[in-house]
Parts: structure tokens; C-alpha cells; sequence
């Protein structure tokens, strides 16, 4: 008996890890000097799901995000990340690619390495190595020698390095050409661990739509929409970015 039982939590187990709350938001409100950057959000994102962080510029989606690393502090609400609160504890939890480069000019790629691999404990040298190949980016440049579009493939590889339970990318394929965004999502595909959390913030609805499993619409500061992206198209018979334009015109 004990044998079956073994053998049905190896099959199933998996799937009930990845139902598993990582995130939960309730009452989320931000305020910047008299200015409500978030109004009342309440959210809770499971693991093993790839989600979209779509809304125009100044929607929030940035500050959603800070707010999630712990880099922005003062908030009304309550946040956990993977039961934890934000801050020291939840650290380790989340791989957070940001907005803009935050490197110094002068460091070369392989010192970012070492920085990294000093840092974080589940950072994976030999997954980062093969992802520059991958990306065609050279450890051995600065990032002054670097194009934008390097330095933010670079800044991808090292957030897809960490083996996170949470992956917080804000606007991975803003500064890249569009031949790379195919290449680039396939990649984003291939190196997280499936039973993670993807959140990607964008505004680039079409380009990423296809890797999506649900999506956030915040309009104002508040959540618009959380749908699962095959259900959307169902209802409403149209393509997730198609209805963006529909709710966002």
C-alpha cells in the first residue's frame, strides 16, 4: 500500500506544487506625494504559470513590481511571497529583471558573474554561460562596449541563471530588436523551472501573447482584468492583445 501511495505522489505531486499560492496581494494601495499609483489591489498568482503585467505607461506596473522585490516600502496593504512577507525572507524567492540597466559602464560581463554567483547560492554558472552563447553576448565586454539591446540580453541571462521560485521581468524585450524577440521568448521558455512563477511586465501584448498562460490588465492603478489568455480569446473571440486595445483605447 504504501509502494501505490509512493507511486501516486510522484505522478501527482508535481501538479499540486504547481497550484501553489506564490504570490498574494490584498488591498494593495501606493501612493506617490498625493498621487495613487495603486489602488486597492488584491491578486493571488500560483506557481507553474507564465502571467503578462500589461497596462499603458503609468498604469502601475512598474511600481507593482518594486513593491514585490521590496524595493519600494511604503505601501498601504498586505504582501507574501511564498508565505513570507516582503523583505530579508522573501529575497531569495524572487529573480528580478528590471526596467534599466543598473550596472557600472566600466564592469565588464564576467565581474557581473562573480557579483552574481557571490550573491546568490542558486546561481548557475554553466546555464549563464550557455545562455550568452545563446544570446551572442560576450562576458568579456564592458558593458560601455555593449549595445542596449546586449547588455539587456545579458541582464536576462543572469536573471534566468538563479534557480527562483518567482521571476519578475519587467520589460525583458523593450530595448530588442524585434528578429531577437522570438529567439529571446524561446529562451525565456527553455531555462525557467516549470513549476516557478513568469511574471512578465510588457506592453508588447503581440509579441509575447503565444508563451502566456494568463494576464493582468491594470488601468489607474487597479486590476481591469486576471483571465486565463485561453479563456479571454474564447469569451471574446479575439486575441489577448486585440481586447488590450479594446479595454485601453
Amino acid at each position: 500500500m504504501n509502494d501505490f501511495m509512493n507511486k501516486i505522489e510522484s505522478q501527482f505531486g508535481s501538479e499540486q506544487q504547481i497550484e501553489k499560492d506564490l504570490i498574494r496581494v490584498r488591498n494593495l494601495s501606493k501612493f506617490y506625494s498625493k498621487e495613487k499609483a495603486l489602488d486597492e489591489i488584491s491578486l493571488d498568482i500560483k506557481s507553474g504559470r507564465i502571467v503578462g503585467l500589461c497596462g499603458p505607461n503609468g498604469s502601475g506596473k512598474t511600481t507593482l513590481i518594486k513593491i514585490l522585490v521590496g524595493l519600494l516600502r511604503d505601501y498601504q496593504g498586505d504582501i507574501q511571497i511564498e508565505g513570507k512577507h516582503v523583505g530579508y525572507e522573501s529575497l531569495g524567492s524572487i529573480s528580478y529583471l528590471p526596467d534599466k540597466t543598473y550596472f557600472e559602464k566600466n564592469m565588464k560581463g564576467s565581474e557581473c558573474i562573480t557579483l552574481f554567483k557571490d550573491m546568490y547560492d542558486d546561481f548557475n554558472e554553466e546555464r549563464m554561460m550557455k545562455l550568452c552563447d545563446s544570446f551572442d553576448v560576450s562576458p568579456k565586454k564592458t558593458f560601455k562596449e555593449m549595445s542596449k539591446g546586449m547588455q539587456e540580453k545579458f541582464q536576462l541571462a543572469l536573471v534566468l541563471s538563479r534557480d527562483a521560485k518567482i521571476y519578475l521581468l519587467d520589460e525583458p524585450i523593450g530595448g530588442v530588436d524585434p528578429a531577437s524577440r522570438e529567439k529571446i521568448l524561446n529562451t525565456i521558455l527553455n531555462s525557467y523551472a516549470k513549476d516557478s512563477l513568469l511574471l512578465i511586465s510588457t506592453h508588447l501584448i503581440s509579441d509575447i501573447e503565444n508563451i502566456l498562460d494568463e494576464v493582468i490588465f491594470l488601468k489607474n492603478g487597479r486590476v481591469e482584468l486576471f483571465e486565463n489568455c485561453d479563456d479571454l480569446r474564447d469569451q471574446h473571440n479575439m486575441s489577448v492583445d486585440a481586447y488590450f486595445r479594446e479595454v485601453f483605447r
